[in-house]
């Protein structure tokens, strides 16, 4: 069998059925440009951070910047990681994800994760920054474009979403990494994102997430298992089919010893095809800048 040949389960998953592709190009402007206004705000905070900000005061400023650009709900909080927590060592429960008073220093790694919602319009993004120089740091972001390629090219053969997540595994084993996404509640490597609809009250969370984003959730997943699918993308048996069309959040988050890096944004998967929502990313841009 050859590298490129898809496993059995993958051409089973081929032949399943699978709904529609549930958007048109007018919704997906409108997730483009909350994805835009998500990178936006974040790279605003990443120009004010300097040695001495905590994580808590920059997903605080982080908020606030969405807030003043309209947003009034989220998907989930912002959140800020910052030296070895870029990492995620010595992570054991949900409550570590949240912000802490850990402080910038010159050298350190961070990262910034935002997920506003705007019209029920989601985005859900990653922005990985460093303050000072660290080689450490230089090399990854160098490489995770390489993620990128390799996640779109395994969408569009119809490989399942586990044997993607192995190819990631993979890459990340050759580069001399090691995987931090698997460190997320259920090993995510990312999730399905709709359109909004339920009601509730707009920017209420529980748990770091939307009320109106978890009703979504809830129904979503109810709705997925009962078709054999889930709207959460991990290496387990529930992973075992091929990327239900629509779009999904994807967020491969890598490291070296004490430094991690990711980025996050969204990959629209059609029935026959796939393509990342944007190419003008800020992680993108960097390689260019650096090429």
């Amino acid at each position: 069998m050859s590298p490129r040949t898809p496993a059995a389960p993958a051409r089973r998953a081929r032949s399943a059925a699978l709904p529609a592709f549930p958007f048109d190009g007018r919704d997906l402007d409108r997730f483009r440009e909350v994805q835009r206004l998500a990178y936006r705000c974040a790279e605003r905070v990443a120009g004010w951070l300097e040695p001495g900000v905590t994580e808590r005061q920059a997903a605080a400023r982080l908020r606030r910047e969405l807030v003043a650009e309209g947003v009034r709900d989220f998907f989930h909080v912002p959140f800020a990681w910052f030296g070895d927590r870029t990492a995620f060592r010595r992570f054991r429960t949900p409550l570590q994800f949240f912000p802490t008073g850990r402080r910038l220093t010159d050298g350190m790694a961070y990262v910034l994760d935002c997920a506003p919602v705007v019209d029920g319009y989601t985005a859900d993004i990653g922005y990985a920054g460093k303050i000072g120089d660290n080689p450490v740091w230089d090399r990854i972001a160098a490489d995770l474009p390489e993620y990128r390629a390799l996640i779109l090219r395994q969408v569009r053969e119809r490989r399942t979403l586990a044997e993607v997540y192995r190819a990631v595994d993979g890459l990340i084993e050759r580069h001399g990494y090691d995987n931090r996404h698997r460190v997320y509640p259920g090993r995510v490597i990312g999730h399905q994102v709709t359109r909004t609809t339920a009601r509730g009250p707009a920017g209420a969370t529980v748990f770091g997430f939307g009320v109106r984003t978890l009703q979504t959730l809830g129904r979503e997943l109810i709705g997925e298992r009962l078709h054999g699918r889930s709207p959460l993308w991990a290496d387990g048996r529930a992973s075992r089919h091929a990327p239900t069309p629509g779009l999904w959040a994807v967020e491969p988050h890598v490291a070296f010893r004490d430094v991690g890096l990711k980025f996050e944004e969204l990959l629209v998967v059609t029935e026959d095809d796939a393509h990342w929502l944007d190419d003008d990313v800020p992680h993108l841009r960097r390689v260019r800048r650096a090429g």
